[in-house]
């Protein structure tokens, strides 16, 4: 019997939807045109199958556990506990800088309805609610945040949905030619595969929080195929429509989806889309809310990080870990400093891609039987590497320090605290 308290699994998918959703399909359109051009449309269908064989070893390791952690966990079992250790820190590091960086984004957002939000004190006070708002939400219980996620996730499709729909009818043929201006160098190529790759983050979180989640190994590996499948048509179509509405003035465009959702439906389908990308940001707040303290709780669970840390309240919340996760998130946030925040997210995500999808490949030599089992044996996994690290050769060497500089940070970090658990335990025994 499946518990209410926890995410079924539609809201598995929902959340996962949430998660993937954001800021990146109202921002890249754009910029990804400006790249490459009309092109830039086969770059999100290349980016959709790199996603998609990832989110299958993801879905296939997903149905081995049904613990909190996901990438962590993974790379823990495969690969001993320093590297677990290390994808498990740069995890939650990551999930701190995310949520910090989309509170920041919302009254970005908010400050084009609301002119006075984009003051100094007033962007720190709006972020800041929303971290220690959510925060609030997320100790309260898993069926608030439930609830809340699946009414914003719904309410922030809708408007795509309508933009979709009614947009396809004002595109113009000859807006999609030549389709590369710019040409189809390796570096333009991978340049826009970047930064498009970015809008596809996010699947990753689904599994963290497994232990929340109604039958995980069975659900969350459909989840995960099901999130980045709806997530992918949506990218596709919305990109189509904005290079068929807009053509080369697309690549001019700060706000492209509102730019073009202008021309058919005037200035009320400018303000819609502030409304939905409110919606849309506010959506990614809730997930991050609900991922970027659970991401914490694993370590502390397996004993890597203090035992306090995975604490629960009486409504199994890891109340410690929420509030460690909101102190952490508002310095970030106040730094304001999100274009910095944004490039290491892109980068860093292979630091925990990677280690998964070579994992596939570890387990299964080990005869372990997953609830789901991706086609093509070992393929998926070795091809998605070898693309993720073509990818890596392409990113500028800020990218990279910024990116996976953490890694670098949590060796130390890692030696040190292993010394004060053996230090810990020999005391222990001395008393």
């Amino acid at each position: 019997m499946s518990d209410n308290k926890k995410f079924g699994f539609w809201s598995i998918v929902l959340l996962g939807i949430n998660g993937v959703i954001g800021s990146g399909i109202y921002l890249l359109p754009g910029k990804a045109m400006k790249i490459i051009g009309p092109g830039s449309i086969w770059i999100y269908i290349f980016d959709t199958l790199l996603v998609m064989s990832m989110a299958l070893c993801f879905a296939e390791v997903g149905g081995l556990f049904d613990k909190n952690g996901g990438p962590y966990v993974y790379a823990k079992e495969a690969f001993g506990e320093f590297v677990g250790f290390e994808v498990g820190i740069m995890k939650w590091a990551i999930s701190i800088i995310a949520w910090a960086t989309m509170a920041v984004g919302f009254a970005t957002a908010l400050s084009k309805l609301i002119p006075q939000a984009a003051t100094p004190f007033a962007k720190n006070l709006i972020a800041t609610t929303i971290l220690v708002g959510l925060g609030l939400v997320n100790i309260a219980g898993v069926k608030a945040t439930k609830y809340l996620n699946n009414i914003v996730t719904v309410a922030k499709l809708l408007p795509l949905i309508l933009f979709v729909i009614i947009g396809i009818f004002f595109i113009k043929g000859g807006n999609f030619t030549p389709m590369f201006p710019n040409g189809t160098s390796g570096a333009t190529i991978g340049s826009a595969a970047i930064l498009i790759f970015y809008a596809f983050t996010g699947f990753e979180s689904i599994a963290v929080a497994a232990e929340d989640m109604d039958e995980p190994q069975k659900n969350v590996p459909k989840a995960i195929i099901v999130t980045m499948i709806l997530s992918s048509i949506v990218y596709i179509l919305v990109q189509i429509i904005s290079v068929g509405i807009l053509g080369g003035a697309l690549a001019e465009s700060t706000t492209p989806v509102a730019d073009a959702a202008k021309v058919f439906m005037g200035g009320f389908g400018e303000k819609f889309v502030a409304i939905a990308t409110l919606l849309s940001i506010g959506g990614i707040n809730i997930a991050a809310s609900f991922n970027a303290p659970r991401s914490g709780v694993a370590l502390a669970e397996d004993g890597i990080l203090p035992k306090y840390i995975a604490k629960k309240n009486k409504h199994d919340v890891p109340y410690i870990a929420v509030i460690i996760t909101v102190l952490l998130a508002i310095p970030v946030a106040v730094s304001g400093t999100f274009t910095q925040l944004a490039m290491i997210s892109v980068i860093s995500r292979f630091a925990q891609y990677i280690p998964t999808c070579l994992s596939v490949i570890v387990f299964r030599k080990r005869g372990m039987k997953s609830t789901y089992t991706m086609p093509f044996g070992s393929l998926l996994p070795i091809i998605s590497v070898m693309v993720s690290i073509w990818l890596l050769t392409k990113a500028t060497k800020e990218q990279i320090l910024w990116g996976l500089g953490a890694l670098v940070i949590g060796i130390p970090l890692y030696f040190i605290l292993k010394w004060l658990q053996n230090r810990d335990a020999k005391l222990t025994q001395s008393m």
